[in-house]
């Protein structure tokens, strides 16, 4: 008899014989028709792990964490308003439950099983994930088990207060809603969660608005590792910024008493809570770990006698709300239900085809309210002087500004936020005066955490804002890329696109920075980004193309609801001259507001037959600066910019390269994992024979004099050309 037998016959047993554990008695807080709807909430969550380990050893059922012991989280549901988003952890399917109950026409039963069955109907993440998750609820679905959702949490909860003052057409939260995130003792202590605590606490120490709720839900052990008795109190007992709450969720009154405690300060305050709440562990970690091999039989025993729906049982009947022989027919009753019900589901239909599961990656298109952008008097005075300079050509980085100040202009929904991006105007210079434009509020300079700037993006994106995060340099985002990977690409996957987070995530990039910076700031890898299923990828490289390529990255966001990475040469950005100092070739004037380059569109600099260089970023500058000398070898070219790495343009280069009797690739990136890869295979099935590529070595970049001595340049491209063409 496994554990969660042995759990199901105690209780059995107990309350048969009334032989129910010792605790406090129950609090006036909850009436006796609250406290036995909750406690129908915690029978089913119950009844569900049951139900889906029986699934799963009878090959109906799929890998699951299950929620026992954890059955008070139903409380706080309880505690919350349904309007409240709630991120939470993967034990909580009994806060699900309860929320069911305070929204009319919900019963989460059903949708639970066909998610258990992994079933196409499953109506959160259609067939995709076991995941906890309702649109009608307002629980976006997450698979987080390390926190990874706590940093969107925080930027949720600080879009509340942001919509307060700029209301968005699609904001979804009340203005006096709160964020409720949740999570266990373990995860806890991941850097992406001390993260979150930390940038809760920062914003709340400096008087900003930060409705959120916390909710630690400590079992005392990740996995098999336990933590440490009195950890989680002493960790965070006198966080700065970081009101704490403490309650024992195996008594569901005090549960409920302290989550409306810690509510109450959330929503009255605006300001973060950090809600602790004592639960325990049954039947072990998940699936078919089994607790005895890394704990005593004892200890198992003991946190088996502390079920907390025997204590339910105990306080309901203390309370003259149920007697235990009732509450056992509820229990049983429910498990009969679940079974009856489960037995219907497996039989429902499952995602077969590789086009069914993918087809959720890319959310759905959204009607947005057209935009004519600002009068010219109003456009007049944000520029101020630099209306002067429109018609002077222009190097890349202030190409950007203006590009960046019309769209702020035109959509008043866009948030830039990022190290440096406000006061200072980023390091390169690149969002100078954007903060005395839009003030601080639309500029925000955030605190120097990666995880904390996506997370803020991710969550004001979830309530109606269109986010423009920045990474102050490519090499920053490795700290922080689980925040595209495993929360912002995904949301939309596992929900059937009813949730979404919209961005332009701004990166500083790439390599051929003079004398600065080495591999921290010059890096030329962004394989990590180029295989996230959904994520878009721009890459310009003239700044008229930038310009107008961001303004295609913002329509992508705003109207398709996509995740794109606008992705910015660094070297390019006081680019000037391009085949002799002073000829200003590199530099163009600012196309007007309505002008974009749409995605897949390429660039093509040329029309000879010989040669076809395909390249982007500073790689199509190198190759136009090694023009002329090809040229001169009585080699016909043309150079195509790809401009968009991701997903990438496989019609339209095929197209540009048509007629060609030869390909080179020139990638800055490195050999392994860049680019060229992917261009190779392209065009060798495509039935291209002579083809050729110029990468850079797979090394990180040096400074110094040295700076470029790993990447490609002229003269190698000027060989290679040559060689492929004789």
């Amino acid at each position: 008899m496994d554990r969660a037998q042995i759990v199901h016959e105690n209780f059995l047993s107990r309350v048969a014989a009334n032989d129910l554990p010792a605790g406090k008695a129950p609090t006036a807080a909850l009436s006796n028709a609250e406290a036995v709807s909750l406690f129908r909430s915690q029978c089913l969550s119950r009844a569900l792990d049951l139900t889906s380990r029986a699934m799963q050893k009878a090959g109906q059922g799929f890998y699951t964490i299950g929620s026992s012991g954890h059955e008070g989280v139903a409380a706080v549901a309880a505690a919350l308003r349904p309007t409240d988003m709630a991120f939470l952890h993967y034990r909580d399917a009994a806060f699900q439950l309860a929320r069911a109950e305070q929204v009319p026409g919900q019963s989460a039963l059903w949708d639970m099983l066909l998610s258990f069955a992994c079933s196409s109907e499953d109506p959160i993440s259609g067939g995709r994930h076991k995941v906890l998750g309702s649109k009608a609820l307002m629980i976006p679905p997450q698979t987080s088990t390390i926190a990874s959702h706590l940093p969107k949490a925080v930027g949720t909860a600080y879009s509340i207060g942001l919509a307060r003052r700029h209301r968005r057409e699609y904001q979804i939260l009340p203005a006096d809603a709160l964020v409720a995130c949740s999570f266990g003792d373990a995860s806890a202590n991941h850097s992406t969660a001390q993260g979150a605590f930390n940038t809760a606490g920062w914003t709340s120490f400096q008087s900003s608005p930060l409705p959120l709720l916390f909710i630690c839900e400590d079992n005392g052990i990740g996995i098999s590792t336990p933590t440490p008795k009195g950890w989680i109190a002493a960790s965070f007992q006198n966080r700065p910024g970081l009101k704490y709450f403490h309650g024992n969720a195996l008594d569901i009154y005090d549960a409920h008493a302290a989550a409306r405690q810690a509510a109450d300060f959330v929503r009255t305050r605006r300001k973060p809570a950090f809600l602790h709440l004592r639960t325990v562990r049954l039947y072990g970690h998940a699936g078919a770990d089994v607790p005895t091999t890394y704990m005593s039989r004892a200890a198992v025993e003991a946190e088996e006698a502390n079920d907390p729906l025997l204590h339910t049982v105990r306080l309901l009947a203390q309370a003259g709300a149920l007697t235990p022989s009732d509450a056992l027919e509820i229990y049983t009753e429910t498990k009969d239900r679940v079974e009856r019900t489960a037995a219907e589901a497996v039989k429902r239909p499952h995602l077969r085809s590789a086009q069914d599961v993918m087809a959720s990656i890319i959310p759905p298109k959204r009607t947005c309210t057209a935009s004519n952008g600002p009068d010219a008097e109003t456009r007049a005075a944000t520029f101020g002087s630099d209306m002067n300079a429109m018609d002077k050509p222009q190097p890349m980085s202030r190409l950007i500004n203006w590009a960046l100040t019309d769209l702020m202009l035109e959509h008043s929904e866009i948030i830039c936020c990022g190290e440096d991006v406000g006061r200072k105007g980023g390091v390169y210079g690149v969002t100078q005066r954007l903060q005395q434009r839009f003030g601080e509020d639309r500029m925000i300079d955030t605190l120097l955490d990666e995880q904390s700037i996506l997370g803020l993006a991710i969550g004001m994106a979830q309530n109606g804002f269109l986010p423009m995060p920045e990474i102050q340099f490519l090499a920053y985002l490795h700290n922080a890329e689980d925040q595209i990977r495993g929360e912002a690409a995904t949301l939309p996957f596992f929900s059937k696109g009813q949730f979404t987070n919209p961005m332009v995530l701004r990166i500083a990039g790439l390599g051929y920075q003079k004398g600065f910076g080495g591999h921290f700031h010059n890096d030329n890898s962004i394989a990590v980004l180029r295989d996230i299923p959904g994520v878009i990828i721009a890459c310009p490289s003239r700044g008229d193309e930038a310009a107008m390529m961001l303004r295609e990255c913002v329509r992508l966001a705003r109207e398709e609801q996509r995740v794109v990475v606008f992705l910015e040469p660094i070297a390019l950005y006081p680019m000037r001259d391009l085949e002799a100092e002073g000829d200003s070739a590199w530099m163009s004037t600012y196309p007007s507001p309505d002008q974009r380059i749409a995605i897949g569109d390429v660039g093509v600099h040329g029309s000879g037959k010989d040669l076809a260089i395909v390249t982007y970023g500073n790689g199509y500058y190198l190759s136009r600066k090694a023009e002329a000398t090809i040229r001169a070898k009585d080699i016909n070219l043309r150079i195509i910019d790809l401009r968009w790495l991701a997903p990438l343009p496989e019609e339209a280069l095929l197209e540009a390269t048509k007629g060609c009797k030869t390909i080179l690739i020139v990638d800055e990136c490195r050999r392994t994992g860049g680019q060229a890869e992917g261009l190779m295979a392209l065009f060798t099935e495509a039935g291209h024979k002579r083809l050729a590529r110029v990468t850079a070595e797979d090394s990180f970049i040096a400074t110094g004099p040295a700076y470029g001595a790993t990447m490609p340049d002229e003269a190698q491209i000027i060989a290679a050309a040559e060689e492929l063409t004789q």
